[in-house]
């Protein structure tokens, strides 16, 4: 049997909880985990908190293979991300002669000012993620991989880092769309359910021109056991008297 391989993503930022700024790189990251074979396990929102930040990431990374972090480490006062992973770590926070060089290639020495100069204090004995885009690079410290929270940056050193990821088994899903509301096919899943402990069984209601529905997914590792347990699914909701649409393409 494969190992599950777990991650956790940490989204860092004031804006993001104020609703300022709508947060869009938890798709992207959970997408591309899942292809590398690693699932996301948990996703929190913190705050530019010191003690909130720190607690979080020694919290998942004790419980996870992987934490990534998005947010936080760019130039100004509230960008403490770097900071806090260095405490979270208990070493020293130096300004990394190399994470300088890469501020080189988009920066003039010249504009290089001690507030762009933040974005060269790396935790000791951290590793660099490359940043294609603005050259301002993240880092990695043992598991725990530290990103920006621009979309397109992140995107950039996401990519970058995937390739390296240890992963375990694929998730793969198939859906089953019944035209039916929850309440009447909730007991037969709760049954499906614990019949078959090892697949996921989640159910998304609708509601699309006044006529109510429920797509329900089925997702684990064995493609097999999904497709069968999907199948499942449907034979119980025909039993009940709910018309259905089998997922056509093979399950992913």
């Amino acid at each position: 049997m494969v190992e599950e391989v777990t991650a956790a993503l940490v989204i860092i930022g004031n804006e993001v909880l104020s609703g300022r700024t709508q947060d869009a790189n938890l798709q992207y990251i959970a997408l591309g985990l899942n292809e590398a074979g690693v699932r996301l396990k948990e996703v929190r929102v913190v705050a530019d908190d010191e003690a909130a930040i720190i607690k979080t990431v020694n919290e998942l990374r004790a419980a996870n293979t992987y934490v990534f972090t998005t947010g936080g480490i760019g130039p100004t006062h509230d960008d403490i991300t770097a900071e806090c992973i260095a405490k979270a770590f208990g070493v020293a926070l130096k300004r990394d002669p190399r994470a300088v060089e890469c501020l080189l290639r988009q920066i003039k020495p010249e504009n290089l000012n001690e507030a762009r100069l933040r974005m060269a204090n790396i935790p000791d004995g951290g590793e660099l993620i490359d940043n294609p885009v603005s050259h301002a690079p993240g880092f990695r410290v043992d598991n725990v991989f530290v990103m920006a929270g621009v979309p397109k940056i992140m995107q950039a050193m996401f990519d970058g880092i995937r390739g390296s990821l240890k992963g375990g088994a694929k998730m793969v899903s198939k859906s089953v769309t019944i035209h039916a509301g929850e309440g009447v096919i909730a007991d037969g899943l709760r049954q499906l359910q614990e019949r078959r402990p090892d697949v996921e069984i989640g159910s998304y209601p609708f509601n699309r021109e006044g006529r109510y529905g429920t797509v329900i997914v089925t997702r684990g590792t064995d493609p097999a056991v999904v497709e069968r347990v999907s199948h499942e699914v449907a034979l119980m909701a025909q039993g009940l008297g709910a018309g259905i649409e089998e997922e056509s393409q093979p399950p992913r």
